[in-house]
């Protein structure tokens, strides 16, 4: 090969896109045995670099073609713009110009983005500042920037690139976005579809068409994720409802000559709908035929129903599960008739061999010690599997509350058929919780009460807990520490230290008394569990509550300090049972939650007992609505022929009770003032329908609820509880999942009015459920 050829060579490489430089020719003469190789011209690439890419060495022969192999490897680094490889003698001269690296990369016109997150994306395609400056891959940043916004619906965006030169051979980027307008979703149209109307099968999907709440949602911008998931919806609902030969058969997007309108076209196939003819079992049942076959939710006679399948499977899988057999399979085989549209289905069984948990393994707790994710676990190490252990440990790593996200996985130990590790792979998230609860009356005023607490301290498990009460009748300083794991065998211990001030007469008609209640006190219980969802509770503590009394002091209350004195000891004793069935702790959905407390006071103070009860309910009767039952009841004496201590009393209305009233002011009240007193026996019983906001979808983070609350207190001597002893409300509200908590909005109107009741229709609370 001559000179002239290895320059047209160079040139025709140039041409085809190998750099933004021109090639350079090899001046060679013939070939020759080389002495020495000379680099020039570079700045930042070390020689070393350069001789590690070079074909050729010291005491090879140079040769024309051995010259075109050497362009093409520097060239091929993607380190240089332009090559010269000359000869001197018999010396190899490589004379290189570096790429520019790139110095900096930005972006102006974003505000759809975090430019952090875009960053990351062009990362991706391989562009990134301090890497070689390559046109190619700043147009497919470009493109990968055009991506990101089609996710988002912006269809007429726009990216220019701007690169500067700067020193020491360098380049700044700079990506300026024109985005537009974001194209919204303006119809959704179902071709084929004669079972079902359109608008049942738009109920089944994300993606919607412009409403009241698309600020939130964004669900009337188009995404390609967002579609493949509503079509596979949508044949789900079709299959659980029998429609086997069920299709979509095309899918149309199109876009306005705007680019601001989108319009989606569904084409289906609905078919026939099949029944099952017959059910039978195959494969390896391990003699457990009959117990497998009661799991089975379908029969034959039944309309098929991919979700009924699915279910048994699930929990045919589960059981096998619970014997050790890990990696059970069953698979449904079907055996279709189109002429009379009934299937045949075989469960085939396959166990696989029973295997043991050699390590289970804790990852991702950065800040939770080891200790406190293991000792909730219910599968052991070298005991056999167990998935029924395995879901149980996972749940209750979960109740935990100290993690985002829990994942649960298994995998065999290599060169062994019967072993598996467990993964317990957490996400943390802060454990510190502010709640925060405020109320406004027509005749108290705003009403505020707060608290901090922290439930992982140090990542210790333990929780810590300061709460704050400025409302109008009961103010309160209180400090708790529970410790789940006071001793290894899961025995929880609960410390409470306490100040309280209440105002039973704030809601006085004169309001000219400065009577109050001042109680103070600290306690200690002990939570023994009996079972997974059991805890029996025992608990003392020690209190003292003075009554400061004026003239303007109701009788009752007078009378009872001139009977037992301003100031009483008690010291009581508390038993208590707890059982927490729910699905989630924060939005329960299912399940149901009860607690119970009998306290005592013992012969060294005041004498009485009081009981106390809770029960939750909690049923989905359709996808995103929840009913929700509460009831709360107290009962309590005195004892030895002594009355009910009157700063025992209960009280009712208000946040957490009846809405629609002020707080504590329903039930007894003095016949001298009318003042509200409280009571030694208290009902009350909250029914509220929880659903998803319309136009949100199934988010369970944002929900409408509606309500009807009642209850009242009874019980003390001397007083009355007005002309109807129950008080009704009713009302709607909003509840959000916020980050600090559970909020919600309340509107509450009474249905039940007398003369004396005071009433608060509006309350605004974080951080409570009921």
């Amino acid at each position: 090969m001559t000179v002239s050829s290895i320059t047209r060579y160079a040139r025709a490489l140039s041409f085809a896109g190998f750099g933004l430089g021109i090639f350079s020719t090899a001046h060679a003469t013939g070939s020759f045995v080389v002495r020495d190789i000379r680099i020039e011209g570079l700045v930042r690439i070390e020689p070393g670099t350069v001789f590690a890419y070079m074909p050729i060495k010291q005491g090879d022969t140079f040769t024309d073609d051995k010259a075109s192999d050497a362009i093409r490897a520097l060239y091929a680094t993607g380190f240089f713009r332009d090559v010269n490889i000359s000869t001197e003698g018999h010396t190899v001269i490589v004379r290189l110009s570096e790429r520019p690296t790139i110095s900096t990369i930005d972006f102006a016109g974003i505000h759809e983005f975090d430019k952090d997150n875009l960053s990351k994306a062009l990362k991706s395609v391989g562009l990134s500042a301090g890497r070689n400056f390559d046109k190619s891959l700043v147009d497919k940043a470009e493109q990968e920037l055009k991506r990101q916004y089609l996710t988002r619906g912006y269809y007429a965006a726009e990216v220019t690139t701007t690169i500067t030169p700067v020193d020491q051979n360098r380049v700044g980027l700079l990506f300026a976005v024109v985005e537009g307008p974001n194209a919204k979703i303006r119809q959704i149209n179902f071709i084929g579809n004669h079972v079902f109307p359109e608008s049942t099968l738009l109920d089944e999907m994300q993606l919607s068409t412009p409403n009241w709440f698309s600020w939130y949602t964004k669900n009337d911008l188009y995404a390609k994720e967002k579609l493949t998931g509503d079509l596979e919806n949508v044949r789900s609902y079709y299959l659980d409802r029998g429609y086997l030969e069920f299709n979509i058969d095309a899918t149309q997007v199109s876009l306005s000559t705007d680019r601001k309108e989108m319009y989606l076209t569904i084409s289906i196939h609905e078919g026939e709908p099949y029944t099952i003819s017959g059910l039978k079992f195959s494969g390896n049942l391990l003699d457990r035929e009959a117990e497998l076959k009661r799991l089975v939710a379908i029969k034959p006679g039944e309309r098929f129903s991919a979700q009924k399948l699915k279910d048994t499977t699930k929990r045919m899988v589960d059981k096998l599960g619970e014997y050790g057999y890990a990696f059970a399979t069953v698979n449904a085989l079907p055996e279709i008739d189109q002429k009379h549209h009934t299937v045949v289905l075989t469960l085939q069984v396959d166990p696989g061999r029973r295997v043991y948990v050699r390590h289970v393994n804790i990852t991702g707790n950065t800040r939770t010690r080891d200790e406190v994710v293991r000792r909730e676990m219910r599968q052991f190490e070298g005991a056999w599997f167990d998935s029924n252990r395995l879901m149980l440990s996972k749940d209750r790593v979960n109740r935990l509350g100290y993690f985002t996200d829990v994942d649960v996985s298994t995998v065999p130990v290599e060169g062994t058929q019967d072993q598996v590790d467990v993964y317990v792979n957490v996400a943390e998230k802060p454990t510190g919780t502010l709640s925060l609860g405020v109320g406004y009356g027509s005749g108290s005023g705003p009403s505020i009460s707060a608290g901090i607490s922290q439930d992982n301290v140090f990542g210790s498990g333990n929780s810590l807990s300061l709460n704050v009460n400025t409302g109008s009748t009961n103010r309160t300083l209180s400090v708790t520490q529970t410790d789940p794991y006071f001793t290894v065998d899961g025995i929880k211990r609960i410390t409470d230290a306490y100040y309280r001030t209440s105002y039973p007469l704030y809601y006085s008609s004169t309001n000219d008394t400065s009577f109050r209640i001042v109680s103070y006190g600290a306690d200690v219980k002990f939570g023994v569990p009996f079972s997974e969802a059991d805890m029996v509770y025992f608990g003392l503590g020690i209190e003292q509550d003075r009554l400061d009394v004026d003239s303007e002091t109701p009788q009752t209350y007078k009378d009872y300090v001139n009977e037992f004195g301003r100031v009483s000891n008690t010291v009581p004793v508390t038993v208590g049972w707890s059982r927490d069935n729910r699905d989630s702790a924060l939005v329960p959905s299912r399940g149901y939650y009860v607690q119970t407390n009998a306290e005592y006071g013992t012969p060294v103070g005041t004498q009485y007992y009081k009981t106390d009860a809770q029960m939750q309910y909690y049923y989905s009767f359709a996808r995103g609505f929840v009913l929700g039952l509460n009831f709360q009841g107290g009962y309590g004496n005195g004892l030895g022929g002594k009355a009910y201590p009157i700063f025992k009393n209960y009280y009712a209305g208000g946040i957490g009770s009846v809405r629609g009233y002020e707080s504590g002011s329903l039930g007894p009240r003095d016949k001298s003032t009318n003042d509200p007193i409280g009571g030694s026996k208290m009902v009350v019983g909250n029914i509220e329908l929880t659903f998803p906001l319309p136009g949100t979808g199934y988010d369970r983070t944002l929900r409408v609820f509606t309500f009807v609350d009642g209850g009242n207190v009874w019980g003390t001597e001397g007083s009355s509880t007005g002309a109807n002893g129950l008080r009704y409300s009713y009302g709607a509200g909003l509840e959000w999942i916020s980050p600090i908590g559970p909020l919600k909005l309340s509107l509450g109107f009474p249905i039940v009015r007398h003369a004396t009741d005071q009433y608060q229709k509006f309350q605004f609370q974080i951080g409570t459920s009921f």
